[in-house]
């Protein structure tokens, strides 16, 4: 057992445009080198493509890429008698949303588009739609897991 504390969970503010936390935290994902200003233009940038480009509010896209990203299984490696073996197990809630925001942000990076707002706002219409690298990415994994079921049993 860990003597440590547990750390504590700082209450993120809300973003000025949408007031939500999550797109909050999306930025600070995105932010490079404490450049927080860059990193909600790129946003609110993309937000406006978005709209543009679907005809829908661009939080609703964000918010309907974002769910469709999250992984509900993932693999943990675990030894057992020598052997790694790769057991199958939940994720769970902040770490969900976590995932699914750090996948779209480096997904978009690895984009060709011409601009990251242009990279971002393409990746997270087709994350809404439910295809692209993201979504394949979410698949895996949870392909991954559903191979090794049969570990499920040394979960701890």
């Amino acid at each position: 057992m860990s003597r440590r504390n547990k750390a504590v969970k700082r209450p993120v503010p809300p973003d000025p445009r949408y007031d939500s936390q999550t797109v909050s935290k999306f930025v600070n994902n995105l932010m490079f080198e404490g450049k927080k200003s860059l990193s909600e233009g790129i946003f609110y940038s993309a937000m406006d493509l978005i709209e543009e480009r679907t005809g829908q509010p661009g939080v609703s896209v964000f918010k309907q890429a974002v769910n469709n990203a999250k992984p509900t299984l993932e693999v943990k490696s675990r030894r057992v008698g020598g052997a790694s073996l790769q057991v199958p197990v939940e994720v769970r809630p902040e770490r969900r949303t976590a995932l699914a925001m750090r996948w779209l942000i480096s997904f978009s990076r690895a984009r060709t588009e011409k601009t990251m707002a242009e990279r971002l706002a393409a990746e997270l219409i087709l994350a809404s739609k439910g295809e692209g690298n993201t979504i394949k990415k979410k698949e895996d994994t949870h392909r991954m897991a559903e191979a090794n079921r049969a570990f499920a049993h040394y979960r701890w």
